[in-house]
């Protein structure tokens, strides 16, 4: 889940001053009800409940959706309403469907998309205030028929493996799933490797892991439910494949 910032109002001179010398947190009033989105083709639709948690305000809700590449897209899914008003402490649902030229994404691996909903606040009646109207995007991952029966005792994740070159590390995803790579370390529930940066990996793909790591790397995947597991691997030579019974053991 990510998280935009966009300062519609007139900001004073004095208070513009204020925000260059502190640091400026943030919290959405209009949050989703997950962090992930898994819509099965079986599915003629998914609803993601927004709630206002703002205890006296009441905000607008507005819903689109992206492709891979950031881009706004109005098919092969689409999101309704696009806007909504969610009262304070109340909540709001979005139904994103499947529109018929869903048929043409591919049907043996997965099709990425995002889920954006920005929070628009009422006006303010004072002078020179900061309104602050957060954006948050969330994967959502479109899974074909074949692909929706999985087996949570053996996730697709452990199939994901390791090449080692000299220092150097490659991931490989051979699976028709995406894998989301959080975390790298040198031991399970160890400290972030120096330089690493998270992985969105598409099916049947390979990136480098930016990472520097030991004999005995540990990932972290992201798992349907936004749950952080592990992965631990052991290597032969300059293969490193998932110690399941371990990885197992979360």
């Amino acid at each position: 889940m990510s998280y935009k910032l966009s300062c519609p109002m007139l900001v004073s001179t004095a208070l513009m001053a204020l925000l260059t010398t502190a640091s400026l947190t943030a919290h959405a009033s209009v949050t989703p009800d997950r962090t992930r989105l898994v819509f099965n083709e079986s599915d003629k639709s998914i609803s993601v409940t927004l709630r206002n948690n703002n205890e006296k305000l009441p905000y607008l809700a507005q819903s689109w959706l992206e492709d891979e590449k950031g881009n706004k897209i109005t098919s092969p899914l689409a999101v309704l309403p696009p806007v909504q008003r969610i009262d304070a402490m109340m909540n709001g649902q979005v139904k994103i469907q499947a529109l018929p030229d869903i048929h043409t994404l591919p049907s043996d691996r997965e099709s990425l998309f995002y889920y954006n909903v920005r929070e628009i606040p009422p006006k303010s009646g004072k002078a020179n205030t900061l309104q602050i109207a957060l954006q948050t995007r969330i994967k959502l991952f479109w899974r074909p028929k074949a692909l929706e029966k999985i087996d949570m005792r053996k996730p697709w994740q452990f199939k994901v493996t390791l090449t080692r070159s000299g220092q150097d590390y490659t991931v490989n995803n051979p699976t028709p799933y995406h894998v989301i790579i959080s975390d790298a370390s040198t031991q399970k529930k160890g400290l972030t490797a120096a330089g690493f940066k998270p992985l969105v990996m598409p099916p049947k793909t390979s990136q480098p892991l930016k990472a520097k790591m030991a004999s005995a790397p540990v990932l972290t995947y992201i798992n349907d439910y936004g749950a952080r597991m592990p992965l631990i691997f052991r290597c032969e030579g300059n293969t490193c494949k998932v110690d399941e019974d371990q990885s197992s053991k979360g």
